[in-house]
């Protein structure tokens, strides 16, 4: 098994994979189908594309596992530790379309699906996370799979962000790998222990689970593409291991 690591840091990130229409709601770690399609764009296989159809299968079929990565503030007094900053949700109005004369500022108006100006304005919700820092290790047998992700990922063909265009990298994403597990981690956590990091891990079977999340991609296609019609996802199997500090005592 080899390894690839990945480092998540941007100020804003977006990760939804139940909300459509006009919420659109984020969850509070990174899911399978925003990395794999963050992957597709790092090696330039646009939606529904042949590129595509090869390549997403194997992305799909990389174990993922998640490590929620605190981010620690710069302290006043420098000999004084700073507590670790906390994951907040901030949601975002947006109306579009309000105000405008539709004879004259049509071009600034919300269209419906079949091209016609709308007059009223479409009201939209969306949620980001701040201060979200998150370490992602891709797991699997083809070295040689991992190794074309390393390099896509360090010059990648199309911009990359977390879950929204808004949402740009603060930093680097690409870490360390292919290489063996230990050293994985390591690129991320340094000696520090797993147990004191929140991971999100794929279970291997429903009963070592602890919640269901449909963000296993099938294909990002489109319904005019030649691929498979429409967005399609699957359910995905994880295991949410909270760290030290917040596990009950038995």
């Amino acid at each position: 098994m080899h390894h690839l690591t990945l480092m998540f840091d941007a100020p804003l990130q977006s990760w939804g994979f139940a909300s459509r229409f006009q919420r659109r709601t984020t969850g509070l770690h990174p899911t399978k189908s925003g990395v794999v399609g963050l992957l597709c764009a790092a090696l330039g296989a646009a939606k529904g594309s042949a590129a595509e159809q090869e390549v997403l299968p194997a992305l799909a079929a990389l174990r993922m596992t998640v490590v929620t990565i605190s981010r620690q503030p710069v302290a006043a007094v420098p000999a004084v530790p700073a507590d670790e900053l906390p994951l907040r949700r901030m949601e975002d109005f947006h109306t579009v379309g309000a105000g405008y004369d539709p004879e004259t500022d049509w071009q600034s108006m919300p269209c419906s699906a079949d091209g016609k100006t709308l007059k009223n304005p479409v009201v939209t919700r969306r949620q980001y996370l701040l201060d979200a820092r998150y370490g992602v290790l891709l797991s699997g047998d083809d070295n040689e799979l991992l190794a074309r992700l390393a390099d896509a990922l360090r010059n990648p063909v199309w911009g990359v962000w977390f879950g929204r265009k808004c949402c740009i990298p603060a930093a680097p994403l690409y870490r360390a790998g292919p290489c063996d597990e230990a050293s994985a981690w390591h690129a991320l956590i340094g000696d520090r222990p797993r147990d004191q990091f929140t991971r999100v891990e794929e279970a291997a079977s429903f009963d070592d689970g602890t919640d269901t999340v449909a963000d296993q991609p099938v294909s990002f296609g489109t319904a005019e593409s030649s691929g498979p019609a429409g967005r399609q996802f699957a359910p995905r199997r994880i295991r949410v291991i909270p760290h030290s500090a917040l596990r009950t005592p038995h």
